[in-house]
């Protein structure tokens, strides 16, 4: 009688590539931003205090970054198993943040919109963008999870919008500057999409749908900006979000 071994999951030795590398990237900026800003201040007992709903965001923040690379290298050694389950996790995290996200949005133009000072506008604004742009992208990733390429770019130029709280801070810090760098933040932000672009280019001799879904995310904001930025309209919705901060 012959006995059948089960199948043993394929390995594969980790050799970091294109997707690896871009997460890498993308959560250096964000911890060297928020190092600089934030853990540094925090580890050495110099930081302002914060509510606790700040700390608990930069947890799930922190927390869906480092998740990011290592989803990543569990892919590229072929572990799928485990990536597979970790992303239930994922799924939780990302829930998490996008609710955290929405709750300090409303709290943040709750206590500027009465008198905003120069960068409350532009600072709402890509707060606004960064929770829709990232819900919507990854809804999308996740229902193109049976097709891996769409998913995975999917899930990067969604990380992308998260990027310039982490981006502002680095460029701040590092360069002593006092305003916003909104423009080299959106021109760090295109060069990650161009990057990705590019290499679809490069891999398969076309741009994907999901590539030229994401970059439209990620460029669209920023070629609306002056128009909705200075619009009643928009500081009427920062007014609206605000209004929901407070009971009446």
């Amino acid at each position: 009688m012959e006995q059948t071994i089960p199948a043993q999951p394929v390995r594969s030795a980790f050799a970091p590539g294109f997707f690896f590398w871009m997460t890498v990237v993308m959560t250096g900026f964000v911890f060297a931003g928020f190092g600089l800003t934030y853990l540094q201040p925090l580890a050495s007992g110099s930081l302002a205090p914060l509510p606790p709903v700040v700390h608990l965001h930069g947890i799930f923040y922190f927390c869906w970054m480092l998740l990011l690379v290592l989803q990543s290298v569990l892919i590229n050694t072929r572990n799928v198993p485990l990536h597979k389950t970790l992303g239930t996790f994922g799924i939780f995290v990302a829930t998490g943040m996008l609710a955290l996200g929405a709750l300090l949005t409303v709290l943040f133009t709750g206590v500027g919109h009465q008198n905003p000072a120069p960068t409350f506008y532009p600072l709402s604004y890509l707060s606004i963008v960064a929770v829709v742009g990232f819900g919507v992208l990854f809804c999308l990733s996740i229902r193109s999870i049976r097709r891996p390429l769409d998913h995975k770019r999917l899930m990067l130029f969604a990380t992308i919008l998260l990027l310039p709280p982490g981006i502002n801070r680095l460029y701040m810090v590092a360069l002593g500057l006092a305003d916003l760098p909104l423009l080299a933040t959106w021109l760090t932000m295109d060069a990650l999409a161009l990057a990705i672009v590019v290499h679809d280019w490069r891999s398969s001799g076309r741009v994907s749908a999901a590539s030229i879904t994401g970059a439209s995310f990620v460029v669209v904001p920023q070629l609306l900006y002056p128009l909705v930025v200075s619009s009643a309209t928009f500081a009427s919705l920062c007014a609206a979000l605000g209004s929901m901060a407070f009971y009446r």
